[in-house]
């Protein structure tokens, strides 16, 4: 399982706009990583189901700073690599750090990630 870890709020000023700009370009590097045989995984596709069932209200509340980035701090646990898409993100270098304390491949171009064996 690969995390894909880049900008989703950084640098959006919380428009909903530019934050859907982030998550597409987290998502559109999910399909490539799946037909080299990897499991992808975004954090907000976990976090944010959390973030309304715990009924946050808004990005940085303190339901926000409780889930969001512990939901990919945990899921790290699971993962195998980090592919750290380009952008300035406090969350996406927290993961490529705490990847890199486990000891594992941080991978920052798409292309530089190997087909996994099947």
């Amino acid at each position: 399982m690969i995390m894909i870890s880049g900008p989703y709020r950084s640098g959006t000023n919380d428009d909903p706009e530019l934050i859907e700009e982030n998550m597409n370009r987290l998502e559109a590097a999910a399909l490539p990583l799946f037909r080299k045989g990897h499991t992808p995984i975004v954090g907000e596709w976990v976090a944010l189901p959390l973030l309304k069932l715990a009924g946050s209200q808004k990005m940085g509340d303190a339901l926000w700073e409780e889930i969001q980035y512990p939901t990919a701090h945990r899921l790290l646990l699971k993962c195998d690599a980090v592919l750290r898409l380009a952008g300035v993100s406090k969350g996406a270098d927290q993961d490529v750090q705490i990847a890199l304390e486990r000891g594992l491949k941080v991978y920052y171009d798409l292309n530089d990630v190997p087909n996994a064996e099947r």
